[in-house]
């Protein structure tokens, strides 16, 4: 029943009264009780005595000064029940957004702004496999563990019902959309989670769709210009290629380290078009940062005989989007006595709403994950023949059709029918009348079938959504459960089998001093296409074959290099049997911390701890070690733009926050990424209210810059998110940037200046970028270049990422002065190893983050240690909400306490939990 205009003044009046109260203790320590009771009833008990019904004996949780909780109980059960419990105190907000992410229910708590992305993940379907890898594909003990974290959850909700003792967010929810009460929890509400991990981790989709948007302006060759070859001679690959037999065995390479191996390659270059697609993905919540390139990691392992302490050491920081709170939560999990009815001794870090860690360590190993990029998602363009009808070898086939109905606070719902392919394929584009005609232009052989008046549809083909036919690719559960109690590298190969989606690089260190490297993931086996441009969906011979055989995967036990980096750099290279991928990141980062590695261990060097910190905060601009002295020879005539040019001449590289040439250098390298391509690039590709001059070609099927290819000056504005194929600045972009950089008269250095006159050349375009990045620089920092800095312009803001999923004016609000923290200025950029990344196309603030950093030492865990961005807490007020980014910005970590007896000295609350 629609709600009535007076009670939603009511509400609003309400609203308003509790967030200038709620402002008022925030900002003074001082206010009513009913704004002190609002914020402060929902913070967790971590002391004292709770009853949690069904624990079989006592749990412990204790937790530090940070408020990391470390877990001990006598069996799994009551182990993994205590999780579920101590994370929705910390985090059960968090947690319901989550689920309503992944089962496309957003709708239900935030009204009809989110119809669109509900339908989009329903369409998916990520609920349904999810709730299908339950019922057929996961271990009987990996569902006691979820159901016994379901019954935590569930016992930490009876008594919290929702409200004000929930969550302050369920307070502002509640004014907007009166009358949402959370569900219990359930098993499959953790395992859909890794869907949208997977999602934001899946590989070259987004590459596909660009390179197809880029076909409307640039020829094949100019498309192969702008995603270059990987640069194998020079960045390597992390394992050196071995060998699979006649039985599908890989068999390892006998070289010292995959950094000095390689080849070039080619790639096959196809045209498309998948505009509206590109939309419909890039209007998804994003709660883990944005897709694709430039979503790295970090991670190596040091051999004991190349360290300081005699044992391995290990590092590792993923990256990912920032957010409030973090993505990452810390724990220990901990069986009193470790045995094999009670087998957990593990501490890291892990997602709220999913048992057990997810990076980490125990009490044998640790282990480390960085995104090996490959390529499990595939387009298929399908010729529609009727309404449950497409062609598929020449007859047409049924569409698998289901309906879902999308409740909608606040309003009337909405029903939707998806269609589904033979191989479990569904129709991503039926839910926008836009979005039907995808693959209009797609240029697909003289063999394609018609594409009538609305084009073909287009289909998804996903390894995390393939549990048709027999596949198994839903196990990944499992082998998070089978990590945690890995006690060698047997048992952590055979986790590694089970760790199908989303395909990880995962590094290992043992006690007995041995490190290794383990490809895992469902890698499929193309028919024919390569990945990189949708395929013809009619076609049987482009369909996948199966999967890449996990005995067939690369991997590395105790490499005589002493030690193995992985940094999102290829795996392999091209003579391995299998396509990983075409889109590998171009292994800047693996690089760099090679490079850093073989400095510290030459002439009989070792590798420390503090060295394992500090090379994680090596903020080195590799491309400016290329650019920067091409910049300084530049004559520049205007003293004004001169000045700034001078800051470059005796720089060290560096992208520390308070270095004015790091602001410049990095101002200097966007100006001339938007001159060179950003000028060039269709509107479809740019940011929204993105107003640019632009060239347009007298011939379109000549390049521009050449004879045929004369260009006439108009301003183009945007009209979408900013993609994938823009100019970001990322790895990928310093690789075209330095291969265009061979070619002075390289038509890309074209550009039109701001008198709109047509431009040329190298020596050209870098003056004017000088001249444009020092007015760009003057307008954000002032004429003053002594003031200068880089973090002043390269901020971090940390945004609650659920709340503004509602887009009423009055909550958006709110949720900025409530939930949000920043800036921070920060050292880093794009493509160092401090990768606080950053978007060139739409501005300097950062995009994506180290979400956490760890070091491991194996000879004595209790000397480990780790940070989190953010805090803990999911509770806005809450002193551990935002407490360890202030530590993490400056590079600093904390002491990652294990033993019990470190674990003691370091607990300031202790909770027992008891039957």
């Amino acid at each position: 029943m629609p709600r009535s205009r007076s009670s939603k003044k009511f509400r609003r009046a309400r609203l308003l009264v509790l967030l200038l109260v709620v402002l008022l203790v925030a900002g003074t320590s001082a206010g009513g009780w009913y704004a002190v009771h609002t914020v402060q009833s929902s913070f967790p008990q971590v002391s004292g005595t709770v009853k949690v019904p069904g624990l079989s004996a006592s749990v412990d949780v204790k937790r530090d000064a940070n408020g990391i909780p470390q877990v001990y109980a006598n069996t799994p059960e009551d182990l993994f029940k205590a999780q579920g419990y101590v994370q929705a105190q910390d985090r059960f907000w968090e947690m319901d957004v989550r689920r309503h992410i992944t089962s496309g229910r957003l709708s239900e708590m935030f009204g009809s702004s989110q119809v669109n992305n509900d339908a989009f993940i329903r369409t998916m379907g990520w609920r349904n496999v999810a709730q299908q890898e339950y019922d057929t594909q996961l271990s009987p003990d990996t569902k006691r563990y979820l159901q016994a974290y379901s019954d935590g959850v569930n016992a930490w909700l009876g008594q919290h019902p929702g409200g004000a003792s929930a969550s302050l967010e369920y307070t502002l929810l509640g004014t907007a959309h009166s009358g949402y009460k959370p569900e219990p929890w359930t098993p499959v509400d953790s395992v859909a989670w890794l869907k949208a991990v997977a999602w934001n981790l899946s590989g070259n989709l987004q590459d596909e769709i660009d390179r197809s948007l880029l076909s409307q302006t640039f020829s094949p060759d100019q498309i192969a210009q702008l995603y270059p070859d990987y640069p194998y001679s020079r960045n390597g690959t992390i394992v050196p290629t071995g060998t699979v037999g006649a039985d599908g065995t890989y068999k390892q390479a006998t070289g010292t380290t995959g950094q000095s191996s390689g080849t070039q390659q080619g790639a096959a270059i196809t045209q498309g078009l998948l505009q509206n697609v590109s939309d419909q993905m890039g209007g998804l919540p994003q709660l883990l940062g944005p897709q694709g390139q430039g979503i790295g990691s970090n991670s190596w392992v040091v051999a004991g005989s190349n360290t300081t302490t005699g044992k391995p050491l290990m590092a590792n920081d993923p990256h990912l989007g920032p957010s409030m709170p973090n993505s990452w939560y810390q724990m220990g999990l901990h069986c009193r006595t470790v045995s094999a009815s009670c087998p957990f001794d593990v501490t890291g870090f892990t997602y709220a709403g999913m048992p057990g860690v997810m990076i980490g360590h125990n009490q044998n190993i640790s282990w480390g994950m960085t995104n090996m990029g490959a390529d499990v998602e595939d387009l298929y363009l399908e010729k529609i023949t009727g309404p449950n009808t497409y062609l598929y070898n020449g007859q047409n086939a049924q569409f698998t059709t289901r309906q879902e109905t999308i409740k909608v606070a606040g309003g009337p719902s909405r029903v939707i029918t998806v269609r589904t392919t033979a191989d479990g394929a569904p129709l991503i584009s039926d839910q926008s009348t836009e979005e039907q005609q995808v693959g209009m232009y797609a240029p697909v052989g003289s063999a394609a079938p018609d594409r009538g008046t609305t084009g073909y549809g287009v289909a998804l083909k996903w390894t995390a959504l393939d549990n048709v036919n027999g596949a198994t690719t839903g196990k990944t559960m499992d082998s998070i459960f089978e990590l945690d109690r890995a006690t060698n590298w047997a048992d952590f190969q055979k986790a590694a089998s089970d760790f199908a989606v989303p395909a990880q690089n995962l590094i290992y260190a043992d006690t007995a001093g041995n490190i290794g490297y383990q490809a895992p993931g469902a890698i499929p086996i193309r028919g024919k296409g390569d990945g990189t441009y949708p395929a013809p969906g009619w076609d049987p011979s482009y369909a996948w074959q199966g999967y890449v055989p996990f005995k067939s995967l690369p991997y590395s036990w105790n490499p005589p290099a002493g030690y193995i980096v992985t940094a999102n750099q290829a795996v392999v290279d091209p003579t391995y049997k299998y396509l990983i991928t075409k889109d590998w990141e171009y292994g800047t980062r693996a690089k760099e911390i090679t490079d850093q590695i073989n400095a510290k261990l030459a002439n009989g060097g070792k590798i420390s701890p503090d060295d394992m910190q500090s090379m994680q905060l090596d903020n080195t601009s590799v491309m400016a070690k290329t650019l920067v002295p091409l910049l300084v020879k530049e004559q520049i005539s205007d003293p004004y733009v001169r000045q700034a040019q001078d800051l470059l001449k005796d720089w060290n590289y560096n992208q520390d926050a308070d270095s004015a040439a790091a602001a410049y250098y990095n101002g200097v390298w966007r100006q001339l990424l938007i001159l060179a391509f950003g000028q060039k690039f269709p509107a479809s590709v740019r940011a929204q209210g993105d107003c640019l001059l632009v060239q347009q070609k007298a011939d379109p099927n000549q390049p521009a810059g050449t004879v045929g290819g004369e260009t006439k000056v108009t301003t183009q504005c945007g009209t979408r998110k900013p993609s994938l194929a823009q100019p970001d600045g990322g790895d990928r972009w310093m690789e075209v940037v330095r291969q265009q950089l061979t070619n002075p008269n390289s038509p890309w250095w074209s550009y039109v200046d701001s008198n709109h006159q047509q431009q040329h050349g190298l020596d050209n375009i870098l003056k004017e970028a000088m001249k444009d990045a020092r007015q760009d620089l003057t307008a954000h920092l002032g004429k003053d270049i002594s003031t200068w800095s880089w973090g002043r312009l390269h901020q971090l803001n940390l945004k609650e990422q659920t709340l503004g999923l509602d887009t009423s004016s009055m909550i958006s609000g709110i949720t900025h002065r409530l939930l949000n923290r920043g800036p921070f200025n920060l050292s880093g950029g794009s493509a160092a190893v401090d990768a606080a990344g950053w978007n060139a196309a739409a501005g300097y603030d950062v995009d994506w983050i180290p979400s956490m950093r760890m070091v491991v030492d194996l000879s004595s865990f209790d000397a480990s240690r780790w940070i989190n961005v953010g805090g803990e807490s999911g509770h806005a007020f809450s002193p551990n909400y935002n407490d360890q980014t202030s530590l993490w910005a400056q590079g600093k970590l904390l002491t990652w306490a294990y033993s019990s007896s470190a674990v003691d000295a370091a607990t300031k609350n202790r909770l027992t939990l008891t039957p």
